[in-house]
């Protein structure tokens, strides 16, 4: 053991009495340990919201899509589909987005008509398996088509399975007006309803056959764009790189599942961010007192500290001594703080102490996602800090003249 890191541990834990300089550093090292434990509480409880929050879009959305930038639609879909492979995407099918208003005997409701390819869609979304009600048939039944809406949306409507319900399309809506034209509508089936854990969802969209959507919403064969879902979601924006090199980016929009969501998440970010800085103002706090009980415990020392400088001690070596002393506070802190945060949390994730009412939320308890980085980038935040705020009292130490430290002992 270096003799500087002796003599600061002499310092910090060989005290022969309870004195004011011992109370202070006891509650910086507690100021400490509450500042790493609520960091990683509160950051914590932030990545499990995120998490949960992903879980629910990505089970909906897909990892990449890709959009005419120029136009709503675009044809040729079929050797779009061929590059998409080509750059290792084995999951992609074409898709349809309109605008359009389903009307019942008693309620109408404008929403997003999704046509999509029934045989292909699980590879691509999950909506297969969030249809609790019914099933995920599209197929035509008679002059009948088959549709698939949200719980939400089924409890606005009042349908369920098997009632029948008329999609009116926009495409030509303003003719109708002016010269008699009959709008284009079809009616379908409700053959299953999904429940997607996302109100938005549930109450604005709904799936039929792309076929159906073609016809409706008068596009051909044209599609509005494909969509891609990839072994790995954390290699999306490797793949992204990959079909815009591809692609003519002048033409295409590209985007993950973070560029259909940027708002959103960029949100959670800052809110992340702001927690983070906030908390961090508990552990400068703590600082402050390390900065303060270092500071008296040079006055203190002032004796020891010209014995040692007579002894032959350098000035590095007494700043050493000193900036160990409040390192050694930092280190313990974060410990302590660290297994205090990971204590909490694992007792929340395993035992949901913080319940949550399940009639308002989706969520029966308050999400938790521990993150191996937090544990590096929170700690460390706290002993830089500690660090800094030994530097002043640990130079001030090294300045002190042996001869007048200790002229009248």
């Amino acid at each position: 053991m270096r003799v500087e890191l002796f003599i600061a541990k002499r310092y910090l834990f060989s005290k022969r009495k309870l004195n004011f300089i011992t109370v202070i550093s006891a509650i910086s090292v507690i100021g400490v340990t509450i500042g790493v434990a609520a960091m990683i509480i509160v950051l914590s409880v932030f990545n499990g919201f995120s998490k949960k929050v992903t879980s629910i879009l990505i089970g909906f959305d897909p990892h990449i899509r890709i959009e005419s930038k120029n136009s709503s639609k675009f044809e040729g879909y079929e050797s779009m589909l061929e590059t998409i492979h080509g750059n290792g995407v084995n999951d992609a099918a074409a898709f349809t987005l309109d605008k359009g208003m389903i009307a019942t005997r008693e309620v109408n409701k404008v929403l997003l008509v999704k046509g999509v390819d029934e045989n292909n869609i699980d590879k691509v979304s999950g909506i297969k398996k969030y249809t609790n009600y019914g099933k995920f048939d599209l197929k035509d039944q008679g002059g009948y088509g088959s549709i698939i809406i949200g719980f939400a949306l089924a409890n606005n409507l009042k349908v369920f399975i098997g009632d029948t319900l008329t999609v009116v399309s926009p495409v030509g809506l303003e003719y109708s007006l002016t010269q008699f034209i009959e709008p284009i509508t079809k009616q379908f089936i409700v053959r299953g309803i999904f429940d997607s854990d996302n109100r938005d969802y549930d109450l604005k969209y709904s799936y039929i056959s792309i076929a159906n959507a073609q016809t409706l919403f008068r596009m051909g064969n044209s599609v509005n764009g494909i969509e891609m879902k990839l072994d790995n979601i954390n290699e999306s924006d490797a793949v992204k790189a990959r079909l815009e090199s591809s692609l003519d980016t002048s033409k295409y929009n590209v985007m993950t599942w973070y560029d259909l969501h940027k708002d959103f998440y960029s949100i959670l970010k800052v809110e992340r961010w702001v927690a983070f800085i906030v908390l961090s103002l508990i552990i400068a706090v703590a600082s402050f007192n390390i900065l303060g009980s270092l500071t008296m415990t040079v006055i203190e020392k002032k004796r020891d500290i010209g014995i040692l400088k007579a002894l032959g001690a350098s000035d590095k070596m007494i700043t050493r001594i000193f900036m160990f002393e409040g390192l050694v506070v930092g280190v313990i802190g974060m410990t302590a703080g660290s297994l205090l945060g990971i204590g909490i949390s694992l007792m929340q994730i395993y035992f949901k102490i913080y319940k949550l009412d399940t009639t308002v939320y989706k969520l029966d308890a308050l999400p938790v996602d521990l993150r191996f980085s937090d544990f590096i980038y929170i700690p460390l935040a706290a002993l830089i800090l500690c660090f800094l705020a030994s530097l002043y009292p640990s130079i001030r130490a090294s300045k002190q003249k042996p001869v007048e430290s200790i002229r009248w002992e």
